[in-house]
């Protein structure tokens, strides 16, 4: 399991585009907290935090993780390797957990060098560390929690095709949907008595939750559940070639 995990890191990494992927990650946020004026502006807004970066950040994620994942198990499929993998001696969910933690850990490596924009603000604040590091770390965590959902997505949507770009297609659709649909959703007139339950039901409110810097159980609990029920759909669909 490991040596897969190592396999595809080092696929990744010895390819130009994983370091393009990455590369547009860092300076999306860059440009849009430093440069570009308007709300999401650093110097504009006047305060000294980092709100704006974690509104942005889901929304990229939305489109840097499936371009990470997409390869996972469409390019195995492609070139028949899958079938090789599968006759190893790993069970389906540790071939899906070494490709999802190999993930994981390239989303880590775009996600660490954001952390020099918080020691940038911790060093503009007035005075200096004027600035909510409990928010800020608990958001951080709100978004390594909110980029293995994504992950999860992203296998998942690898998965049932052979095609890169339509994994990519359909996991941008899918964590889109299920980061604003149930938001959505809840603001239908017919569903106002339960609205609170389908705001629940979606990615979005518990990002929120864990972005206030309160490590609250419930929306860990939530982020665990959802990552593995993706996982185990990716197996279903794995399993599915045997019938």
């Amino acid at each position: 399991m490991f040596s897969l995990f190592k396999k595809e890191i080092n696929s990744f990494l010895s390819s130009i585009v994983g370091y393009v992927v990455m590369l547009i990650f860092l300076t999306l946020l860059g440009l849009f907290l430093w440069v570009f004026p308007g709300n999401f502006n650093v110097f504009d807004s006047g305060y000294a935090q980092l709100e704006a970066m974690f509104t942005l950040a889901p929304w990229v994620f939305m489109f840097l993780i499936p371009a990470v994942t997409m390869r996972f198990f469409a390019e195995e499929k492609r070139s028949g390797t899958i079938e090789l993998l599968l006759t190893k001696p790993l069970s389906e969910m540790q071939l899906i957990l070494a490709k999802f933690m190999a993930g994981q850990f390239l989303v880590l490596l775009a996600l660490i060098p954001t952390i020099i924009y918080y020691f940038s603000v911790y060093r503009l604040g007035n005075p200096v560390g004027n600035i909510d590091s409990g928010g800020f770390w608990g958001s951080f965590i709100g978004l390594i929690f909110l980029s293995s959902g994504f992950t999860a997505i992203g296998l998942f949507a690898s998965s049932i095709s052979e095609n890169q770009i339509v994994s990519f297609i359909v996991a941008v659709f899918l964590s889109f949907l299920l980061y604003t649909g149930f938001d959505a959703l809840a603001g239908l007139k017919i569903f106002e008595s339960v609205d609170s339950f389908i705001i629940a039901l979606g990615i979005n409110s518990h990002y929120i939750s864990l972005s206030r810097g309160v490590i609250d159980s419930r929306d860990v609990i939530y982020f665990v559940s959802f990552t593995f029920f993706f996982m185990m759909l990716t197996r279903l669909v794995l399993e599915s070639r045997k019938w």
